[in-house]
């Protein structure tokens, strides 16, 4: 993980804690390459999950660092997700990291449980929001005073004005986590939760780049996830394993997690896009 405020507390006490790769401005290569080598000892790979929004810097360290090492037991992947979903993303990668799973299959179910993470955020302006599609209309609803918007970035954008509207939910159990920021508001607990029949409610501090992120201080962002390892553990299980044809390692869905490289032929392509169904997986790939 690139940031401490992305390591959510354990799911439970087998959940093991996630180790923070610092910033080039807090560590030298010498000393990374020293932190990196000493990880692959003691775990035999590393799987590092790191934000879209990084600073380039930050991310070119982690490939100068792999790069140096020359080790196909290091996996970067880089998500796409809001900060509150990278974290619930990384907390389910660290309950899987202690099942039967192999290195590659878990750094390759990453881009699977990213399908099952409703991420989103109660903002009091969309005017600098600019990872969401925002129509013109909208940002000028934003100028109103009093208005509020339900954003979801993930797994597909949507914004609503409260008040006019609701954001699609998960169509399978959940639990949602919330992070609060300036925004002095319950709907997020009181109006989506309910909504999205969730079954239970937690709350986290909210992580340093949510408002750079959401283009606001004025908001509460919120994760709806798959809570219930088991769960996960069939919903991963129920994809078919590959063996990656560049590096060797197992992998399931389209490209290795750990080398990044294509499923070939492409005939034998399988997709990680299962339904969950009141949570239960079921598994639509070939």
């Amino acid at each position: 993980m690139t940031s401490a405020d992305l390591v959510l507390s354990p799911a439970d006490q087998q959940t093991p804690t996630a180790v923070v790769l610092r910033a080039p401005e807090d560590q030298s290569l010498e000393q990374a390459v020293g932190d990196m080598h000493l990880l692959l000892e003691q775990h035999g790979y590393v799987i590092a999950v790191y934000p879209a929004s990084i600073k380039p810097a930050h991310e070119r360290r982690m490939h100068a660092i792999r790069a140096v090492m020359e080790s196909d037991r290091i996996a970067l992947l880089k998500v796409d997700l809001p900060p509150l979903g990278v974290a619930v993303l990384v907390r389910q990668l660290r309950q899987l990291s202690i099942c039967d799973f192999s290195a590659g299959v878990v750094a390759s179910a990453a881009r699977l449980l990213s399908h099952y993470i409703h991420s989103g955020a109660l903002l009091n302006s969309v005017t600098k929001l600019d990872r969401v599609p925002v129509s013109l209309k909208t940002h000028a609803k934003s100028w109103v005073p009093g208005s509020q918007f339900g954003v979801l970035a993930n797994p597909s954008p949507e914004l609503i004005k409260i008040g006019s509207g609701e954001l699609a939910g998960p169509e399978f159990a959940t639990h949602l986590l919330v992070a609060k920021g300036q925004l002095q508001s319950d709907w997020v607990t009181t109006t989506l939760a309910p909504a999205w029949q969730v079954q239970e409610v937690h709350e986290a501090p909210l992580p340093a780049d949510s408002p750079s992120w959401w283009g606001t201080s004025k908001m509460v962002e919120f994760a709806a996830f798959l809570p219930d390892i088991s769960l996960i553990y069939q919903l991963v299980s129920s994809v078919r394993r590959e063996v990656c044809t560049w590096c060797g390692n197992e992998l399931i869905g389209d490209r290795c997690g750990l080398c990044s490289a294509p499923l070939k032929p492409p005939e034998n392509q399988t997709r990680g896009s299962g339904v969950l169904s009141q949570g239960t997986p079921t598994h639509h790939g070939s």
